[in-house]
């Protein structure tokens, strides 16, 4: 395939051009055909980050992607509640839920592999047990399910909003409100495609419930409820009023060198048991580091 492309293209990232022009394929698969020396610009082989001039001639050369298959991993795992039909995990920061683009070992997929016998297959080979995720550096409860009915029967509550999920963040800046609802939609940034945005008219519904816990000097320990479930939708929404989470570079919050990740934990979930239909209520503690973080603040 021959892609030309013009001065409006001037400035683009090579990998977004294709993903662009190519629409047809994820761009996971296209930064592995870049990676692959099968993408040319002018005949000359460049990186996914390569910027485009203008005026060029790409071809691509497409092949197939090599398969995924999630492999068990001896990787510690904190079992916060479990039966014959699903387990809910503690999970760290810094632990990516499946296996994707640049990741494929070390995930949580892999860990509960080799925990459990058997997980659901609704979320195929790579996604096994899987109804719901985490950002990787969001660290508290998620739940994996074991059967295809109880995976269902979980995705299903997600899908109606009838999951309860609430976190606790620390944001900075003092928020004067004791508490407030945030119903903004949420879309991908046009511009930072790595980065979503709540400043545009258009995107998916979400709303997000905040109460004040504790307040800082320069910061504000909250409780965040969260009535959907978007890509990073609490650190899109605290920093659409002006308190971004705290760590979270990616959103405004200023450089911190002595904290390598950012203030955002999943703390409780509450649902209805999948099979016996019970109410379930499930609480993931504030982890040491950000228990620590905060009291520093004192």
């Amino acid at each position: 395939m021959t892609i030309e492309t013009g001065s409006a293209d001037r400035g683009k990232r090579l990998d977004a051009l294709l993903h662009e022009r190519l629409p047809e394929y994820s761009r996971s698969r296209l930064q592995d055909w870049i990676k692959r020396e099968r993408v040319t610009v002018d005949g000359s082989v460049q990186k996914a980050s390569y910027t485009v001039r203008g005026n060029e001639r790409i071809d691509v050369e497409p092949a197939a992607l090599p398969a995924l298959h999630a492999t068990p991993e001896e990787i510690p795992l904190t079992v916060i509640y479990e039966d014959a039909h699903f387990v809910a995990i503690d999970k760290p920061a810094g632990m990516v839920v499946h296996a994707g683009a640049g990741v494929h070992d070390g995930t949580l997929v892999n860990a509960l592999l080799h925990r459990f016998e058997k997980l659901s297959g609704v979320g195929g080979d790579i996604r096994p047990g899987i109804v719901h995720r985490l950002d990787r550096f969001t660290s508290g409860v998620m739940l994996a399910a074991k059967t295809d009915s109880a995976h269902r029967k979980l995705a299903d509550q997600f899908a109606s909003r009838t999951v309860r999920k609430t976190y606790l963040t620390l944001v900075h800046g003092v928020v004067e409100r004791a508490s407030g609802r945030i119903d903004k939609p949420i879309a991908r940034d046009p511009k930072r495609r790595e980065r979503m945005t709540a400043r545009l008219t258009s995107g998916r519904a979400a709303w997000s419930a905040f109460t004040v816990l504790q307040r800082f000097s320069k910061h504000t320990f909250l409780q965040v409820l969260i009535g959907t479930g978007r890509t990073h939708q609490i650190r899109v929404h605290l920093a659409s009023i002006g308190h971004p989470v705290a760590g979270d570079r990616l959103y405004g919050a200023p450089p911190d060198a002595e904290h390598h990740r950012y203030f955002l934990h999943a703390h409780h979930i509450e649902f209805e048991h999948p099979e016996t239909r019970d109410r379930m209520s499930l609480t993931s503690p504030l982890p040491p580091d950000l228990e620590a973080w905060k009291k520093a603040l004192l």
